[in-house]
């Protein structure tokens, strides 16, 4: 009896991990956002890879975003249009939490792991309105020189 009311007293406790999961359709997708700071909080791990990104002071979009070349990958992804698109976030946070890929696709991408600290820029989405908490998930990654697309395996 113990044991069964210790179970269900514990399984609540697990279901807001589950509950804060999401997949691509909470995103607006036709609304690329630029992101750019330094790594805060870094959470590497699955179900994906996640940081917390400090803004710099002066975000804006870098004049050569559109002409940027991005990796091909595996899924059908329009990286030159998705850069060509890119703007910033209408709301005012200065922190960010940033969805990676897991971890096997970062592996695949050989994605070094991202260290607090370390300066990072992310192409990605948010929610449909940017409304909710200030999260994006990415779709390109630039970090250490390098792009990294995130959405699927390498082409």
């Amino acid at each position: 009896m113990q044991r069964r009311l210790l179970l269900l007293l514990g399984t609540p406790l697990l279901m807001p991990r589950a509950w804060a999961h999401h997949g691509w359709s909470s995103f607006d997708q036709t609304r690329p956002i630029y992101l750019e700071g330094r790594a805060a909080k870094v959470m590497w791990r699955n179900p994906h890879a996640e940081f917390e990104l400090e803004l710099g002071a002066d975000l804006r979009l870098p004049a050569d975003l559109p002409g940027r070349t991005v990796p091909a990958q595996s899924a059908p992804v329009d990286g030159a249009a998705l850069l060509k698109a890119a703007r910033l976030p209408t709301r005012k946070d200065r922190k960010w939490l940033v969805e990676l890929a897991p971890l096997t696709r970062l592996e695949a991408w050989k994605v070094p792991e991202i260290r607090p600290g370390d300066g990072v820029a992310v192409l990605g989405f948010t929610f449909t309105g940017e409304k909710g908490a200030a999260v994006l998930r990415a779709e390109y990654l630039f970090a250490g020189g390098k792009v990294y697309g995130l959405r699927s395996s390498p082409a």
